[in-house]
């Protein structure tokens, strides 16, 4: 598509904006945007924000013409965010094949510890942790495989996040995919927010946990999943 005189020179940031202001959906650091990305639109992404990293470098003083551990740096950094990092904002939710539970699967099944990395949207400072999931299956819930749960979570952490929404956006996820009596999901994680800068404690980490269904209302079954799952600390 040719694009018109208009759009000649707009940088593709302001065009995706648009879009998702005409469509009146959130942005939100943690939203997933990819409806509103279309073809070609993610490398045209990555030399704008490479160029707007070039010029936060330079208002930081630094010789990235001279420097030779800084000269592509940019570049590096807007492809960390936008491929990596940041991916889940940017890419749809992976596939995920779902298998009706012929064999009428009712007992707990635990999934975990999957190693997950983020980045806290207050200082773009790493998050790295674990997560574990239960689920409580019934004879209509969808059947996922394991490594499945795994790239849900990749993709719901990939985007600039606070821990207690991340837990809920992953349990809406699977909640939405498999249909299951309950769902449980607790996540222990470190924030370099705290280590690298503020207080610069070491050792601290945060735990939260999210509860739906059965594992709400039924205190023995709550207990049963975490009592299984390993010490943490």
């Amino acid at each position: 598509m040719t694009p018109s005189e208009d759009d000649v020179g707009t940088p593709v940031s302001v065009k995706i904006r648009e879009r998702i202001l005409a469509s009146r959906k959130r942005f939100n650091a943690n939203d997933n945007i990819a409806d509103f990305v279309q073809a070609g639109e993610l490398a045209a992404l990555l030399d704008e924000v490479e160029e707007k990293m070039q010029g936060v470098l330079d208002s930081l003083v630094i010789d990235t013409q001279n420097d030779h551990n800084t000269g592509n740096t940019a570049r590096r950094v807007a492809k960390m965010y936008l491929n990596e990092v940041f991916r889940g904002r940017y890419v749809h939710a992976p596939t995920i094949t779902e298998f009706p539970n012929a064999e009428h699967l009712n007992e707990l099944m635990i999934v975990g510890p999957i190693t997950v990395r983020s980045a806290c949207s207050h200082h773009f400072c790493p998050v790295i942790g674990q997560i574990w999931i239960g689920v409580l299956p019934n004879e209509h819930t969808n059947v996922i495989g394991l490594s499945k749960y795994a790239r849900l979570a990749e993709w719901v952490m990939g985007r600039p996040q606070i821990q207690e929404e991340a837990v809920v956006q992953l349990a809406d996820l699977i909640q939405e995919k498999t249909q299951p009596d309950g769902l449980a999901i607790v996540m222990e994680a470190s924030h370099y927010c705290m280590s690298w800068r503020g207080v610069k404690d070491m050792d601290s980490k945060m735990i939260n946990s999210v509860m739906r269904g059965v594992f709400l209302k039924d205190p023995n079954l709550r207990r049963e999943f975490l009592a299984l799952l390993p010490k943490k600390g």
